[in-house]
């Protein structure tokens, strides 16, 4: 592979080995550590690992799971460590560099490539009608933005998108200027992501935030962890469930694809994990369909309504439903509808195995579901999880220790940007208070989510479009048409800390605006600053850089929104009278607004100075619900599964191991056993033999829809693997040209990114 950071684009040269039966242990410690070193040599790596997820020091961006209490002196995994490094390397993009390469060359490297090259270094222009980005100061960058901004016709024809990598502090600075500049245009990475999990926990508990702590998931009897691989996306949940076996707990894992961390763990950090066999995680592994799932969770709970019949008072809890829900008799007598016939052609799974779960249901008094976006991204995303809230509420795991609903977020602060109002559709509650403490009135009208957000672009309805922190083009379903749209925009601007594709993505003007990393130390006028975070269990605390920043030329994302809106927002406009010098000098300041607009934060700078922070109290844990009845709600959805044609197979996107979201840090995906190589297809060998293809065979994916369009993704390797029988899996984002943007999940407008229905063509054998 070429040496990274060269010129040399890495191609792929696929090598394919047996995937792996365990995770972690000392081979995670040891490419953990060759990565670090490489990126940023010793004492940066020993800077930043020592530091990173300790109380006071940095939060680590690569995920949202939470930190215990009593916490490691290496309280981090391999991919947080990978993570972490990767912002603290030592390479630098310079305006040698942009003078070097034009906009379209770079175009044409790969994700990896471009990531490889270094952080960025100081503002950059390109110019309408330049091929290349040339340097440009701060002063004329931000005048330069403002002046798009108020020379635009209306204020919904700009958009603020952010991903989970914004702090607290910018989030709510971010929202703050789009709704006083005039616009509710802010769509976020939840959008893609866990936008199903907001819908379908909101609708039924009222809060479309999980309920559990990590000392619930330790004290579980019975933990699923559905459509989610944590030793990839999340790797340090694999300790937590560790806690929970050695509790006496059970782990049910529900996958198309089998994962080395659910097989077994072995903690790098304990002399088991070193030496000895590791702790076995999955009691039982269901290799499900995609999509399987709601039909799954109806089947339980048809189970669990059949077992109540044949002992009745002992399997329901029924002063729980009688004091705390709404809707039982329609769900029980909707469920009753539901038959095997269509359970077992969705879920691919056999009865016995359904019926074998439903006896550790029924052993369990404290039941825990977890998952991640192979839920979300479907179709029936949001009927999916009502229905695990279904599951739940029948046995009263809901409200007390042990129990609850776990979605488990993949950027680090993607739960606080929405907690602080990154939304296109703010609830009056949010609006009434931001407004009062701001004295303005904010606009009521729905803004863009990401869906609508690409068709105003395409449309000409949005001319100026504003990233922080994001990758927004590699992120978004049907790569060509979001491409296309960008680049339909009077401006766009990517506030980041390193290159990506949606750099080379260019409206008619481009700016590229550099900032400071988490890992980054932040001194304003004040003194040196902190940030926050919320993570996936609602936990508020501090993130500290400790590293000199990459340049002298850099700007904090807080220091970007408050001098972009002292320009923009002009005399005797709503948001002129607002403190944004103040605020850029010291983040307590911000921090002060918080806490008498966004309920839960009360006397915040207070309580996050505490050693770990504080954690938002969830209505739910307290059996309050803050839905129309006042109650939890039973919820009736029609069973929907994903049928693919003869010759065709049910596509499910997914990232590598070495992989953080859209951006790829190796060719490798150590776990599954593909070495150098991205652009694979995975396949079971049962079905590849019944289409005919060869192992290693060279294939292009084309993707069919109902209104009889197709997109293609050319020239992937088949790799036989243990997939569900009817389904394959990729890697985003090279597969996200198949999704059309049109295909969204119901309610929650999510792209469908685990459920494209393909067939594999030999390549070359199209025209």
């Amino acid at each position: 592979m070429a040496r990274m950071g060269s010129d040399e684009d890495p191609k792929d040269d696929l090598q394919v080995s047996a995937p792996k039966k365990w995770a972690a242990g000392v081979p995670a410690v040891a490419h953990a550590m060759e990565f670090s070193l490489a990126q940023a040599g010793p004492r940066r790596t020993a800077l930043t690992l020592f530091n990173l997820n300790q109380t006071d020091g940095i939060d680590c961006p690569g995920c949202a799971w939470p930190d215990p209490k009593h916490r490691h002196r290496n309280e981090y995994c391999e991919n947080g460590a990978k993570h972490v490094a990767d912002e603290a390397t030592t390479r630098r993009v310079t305006r040698e560099f942009f003078a070097e390469h034009a906009v379209a060359e770079l175009d044409q490297k790969s994700d990896l490539w471009l990531n490889q090259q270094g952080r960025l270094t100081e503002p950059v222009v390109k110019r309408p009608g330049g091929t290349h980005y040339e340097p440009i100061s701060w002063d004329d960058a931000l005048d330069l933005v403002a002046g798009e901004l108020t020379s635009l016709g209306s204020p919904d024809e700009a958009m603020f998108y952010t991903s989970g990598r914004v702090s607290n502090e910018a989030a709510f600075l971010l929202q703050l200027l789009a709704r006083t500049y005039g616009t509710n245009n802010l769509p976020d990475c939840s959008n893609m992501c866990h936008e199903s999990s907001g819908s379908g926990l909101g609708e039924t508990l009222g809060v479309g935030k999980g309920t559990v702590s990590l000392e619930d998931i330790h004290q579980a009897d019975l933990v699923f962890v559905v459509g989610q691989n944590p030793g990839t996306n999340h790797p340090r949940m694999l300790t937590a469930l560790e806690e929970t076996k050695r509790n006496g707990g059970r782990v049910i894992a529900v996958n198309p694809l089998p994962e080395a961390g659910l097989f077994r763990f072995k903690n790098p950090q304990k002399p088991r994990g070193v030496v000895g066999r590791g702790t076995p995680i999955a009691d039982r592994f269901l290799k499900i369909r995609p999509g399987g799932d709601l039909a799954l969770f109806q089947a339980l709970n048809r189970l669990l309504l059949e077992a109540e019949d044949d002992a009745p008072g002992t399997v329901l809890d029924h002063d729980f439903i009688q004091s705390d829900t709404t809707g039982f008799d329609e769900f029980a007598a909707h469920t009753r509808t539901v038959t095997w016939e269509h359970v077992l052609e969705a879920t691919g799974l056999a009865r016995d195995e359904i019926e074998a779960v439903h006896r550790e249901v029924l052993a369990s008094r404290r039941v825990i579901v977890c998952w991640a976006m192979g839920l979300t991204q479907h179709r029936h995303g949001v009927p999916t999880i009502r229905e695990i809230v279904n599951f739940l509420l029948l046995r009263g795991n809901l409200g007390r220790p042990g129990a609850g609903v776990c979605p488990v977020r993949g950027h680090s602060n993607v739960q606080g940007d929405r907690t602080m109002g990154i939304w296109e559709r703010p609830t009056d509650e949010f609006l009434d208070a931001l407004g009062r403490e701001f004295s303005f009135e904010p606009p009521r009208e729905h803004g863009y989510d990401s869906v609508a957000g690409v068709k105003a672009m395409l449309e000409g309805r949005a001319k100026v479009f504003i990233g922080f922190a994001g990758n927004f083009v590699r992120a978004m379903s049907d790569s060509a048409v979001t491409e296309d749209a960008l680049r339909r925009c009077r401006l766009t601007v990517q506030v980041s800390t390193k290159l990506n594709r949606s750099h080379t993505v260019c409206g008619e003007t481009a700016l590229i605006l550099p900032t400071l990393g988490r890992s980054d130390r932040d001194v304003q006028a004040s003194g040196e600053q902190f940030v926050t975070v919320e993570d996936s269990m609602s936990e508020v605390h501090q993130s500290r850089g400790r590293l000199d920043p990459a340049s002298p030329h850099l700007l904090s994302e807080v220091a970007i929104i408050c001098r972009l809106a002292r320009r923009t927002l002009r005399e005797g406009t709503p948001g002129a009278a607002i403190p944004w010098e103040d605020f850029e000098a010291d983040y307590s300041r911000i921090r002060d607004r918080i806490s008498r607009v966004v309920p839960g934060f009360e006397d915040f700078n207070a309580r996050v100075a505490e050693p770990g922070g504080f954690r938002l109290p969830s209505p739910v844990n307290e059996r309050r619900y803050p839905t129309p009845s006042g109650k939890a709600v039973f919820s009736c959805n029609d069973l929907d599964m994903i049928t693919a044609p003869p010759g065709h197979l049910v596509l499910q996107s997914l990232r590598s191991h070495d992989q953080w979201n859209t951006i790829p840090y190796a060719m490798n995906d150590r776990y599954r056993g593909v070495h150098d190589a991205r652009r694979v297809v995975m396949v079971n060998p049962v079905d590849l033999a019944e289409l005919g293809l060869e192992d290693r065979q060279l294939v292009d994916i084309v993707s069919v829809w109902t209104d009889g369009s197709e997109r293609r993704a050319e020239g992937f390797r088949v790799v036989s693997y243990p997939a569900a029988r009817g389904s394959a899996a990729s890697y985003y984002p090279e597969t996200n040209v198949l999704v059309p943007l049109d295909s969204i999940a119901d309610v929650s407008r999510t792209p469908t990114y685990k459920g494209v229905i393909v067939r594999l063509e030999p390549a070359g054998s199209a025209g």
